[in-house]
This record gives structure tokens, C-alpha cells and sequence, in this order.
């Protein structure tokens, strides 16, 4: 399931284009970008650790699953793929809401996002894709905050980012 590709959105998401992911990552130009959060019956939130052979971001805890959609891909389908390819999950998302990022990152690459944000619901053990992930987690909401409070450089910015908003709205 290669994403080579990445849509080129303007800051109201309108699509203005396709670009090679790693060109649109080392120039830092706006695309579209979907993050899913996946919580259990018990409340807990599902985390990974990115595979070290990522291109950005190996090695660092994040959300159950993040990615790119491609052109004409409906992101909530997309995003439901994907999670089944990443982490053998199956369930239904929901879009939550979306937000913009704008940092550089390690390897001189820059994410520039316009991230959609899902959320599930599953109590499904993974089956990890290993070139993809390397660990995953169930975790309480609140030690998850304190783990970010102490350690903030173990999880990637995204996540970082969207976990405020996202624990706002549910």
C-alpha cells in the first residue's frame, strides 16, 4: 500500500494539486494529512511507536495511526484502510475536526498538514504492520497527558498537537 503522493490543499482544504510526498515534506508545502485516535471500552486510548526506518518520526510514540490520502480517496475510507494495513484494525471513524501544522522535523524535512482528525472505537488487539510500527499501547487518557508533560520528545508533534483538541470534543 505505497502513498508515494500527497494533495496539495490550500489553508480552507481545497485541493490545488499532487506532489511527491518527499518533495512536499523537504519543501514544507501545505497537504492533506489524516490522524486517527482509536479508544477502547475501558476509556483507554490506543498509541504506537513509529518502525525506526520511517522516514521521519521513527522511534516516537503516537496515535493509533496517521497518513496521507491519496487523489479522489475519500479520507474517512482512506483512513479506515489504512488502519486495517498499519495496525489490523477494522472499525468505523468518524471525522472529529481538522487543523493545521507547520514544523520542521528531523532528516531537514518539514510537515506542513492539514490534518483530519478520526476517532474509533474498538477493543480489537492489533496485528502490527512491522515496517510501519514497532510497539503499541493502551493507555488511561490522563497518564498518557503526564507521559507528553514529562516527555514530550518521545511523541511526535502531531500528536502533541491534536490530543488537546481532540480530548475538548470527546
Amino acid at each position: 500500500m505505497k502513498r508515494n503522493k500527497v494533495i496539495l490543499v490550500d489553508e480552507q482544504d481545497h485541493v490545488v494539486g499532487e506532489m511527491d510526498k518527499m518533495e512536499a515534506h523537504e519543501k514544507g508545502i501545505l497537504h492533506r494529512a489524516f490522524s486517527i485516535f482509536i479508544f477502547n471500552s475501558k476509556g483507554q486510548m490506543l498509541i504506537h511507536q513509529r518502525a525506526n526506518e520511517k522516514y521521519h518520526g521513527g522511534g516516537l510514540w503516537t496515535n493509533a495511526c496517521c497518513s496521507h490520502p491519496q487523489l479522489d480517496e475519500d479520507i474517512k475510507e482512506s483512513a479506515e484502510q489504512r488502519l486495517q494495513f498499519e495496525m489490523g484494525l477494522q472499525c468505523d471513524l468518524k471525522r472529529v475536526f481538522a487543523f493545521i501544522y507547520h514544523t520542521p522535523v528531523e532528516n531537514e524535512l518539514i510537515e506542513h498538514e492539514y490534518d483530519h482528525v478520526l476517532v474509533g472505537y474498538t477493543d480489537q488487539q492489533p496485528v502490527l504492520n512491522t515496517n510501519e510500527v514497532q510497539a503499541f499501547k493502551w493507555i488511561d487518557k490522563l497518564e498518557l497527558l503526564q507521559k507528553i508533560n514529562d516527555q514530550p520528545d518521545i511523541f511526535t508533534y502531531w500528536f502533541r498537537m491534536a490530543l488537546p483538541q481532540l480530548i475538548g470534543q470527546i
